[in-house]
């Protein structure tokens, strides 16, 4: 059980990297490359989604880690 929550959070670690790159800059950076607007439907949509993506994501990663660490799994 332990090294499937080790490769879920490590799986969790890089989603959550990727969705924080593709978030709208606030200038010309990472953000602006992708076709992220169109995924979504329009710019306030895009970066709706994506806040509750990465909210999505981040809340797993916390949930795996505060599993891995607990002593219920070893």
């Amino acid at each position: 059980m332990q090294s499937v929550l080790t490769w879920l959070q490590l799986l969790l670690s890089l989603a959550l990297i990727v969705a924080i790159i593709i978030h709208p800059a606030k200038g010309m950076g990472l953000g602006s490359m992708g076709a992220s607007a169109q995924i979504f439907g329009s710019q306030k949509g895009a970066e709706t989604g994506l806040n509750r993506v990465t909210a999505v994501i981040t809340f797993l990663w916390f949930l795996t880690a505060v599993l891995l660490s607990s002593s219920l799994i070893k």
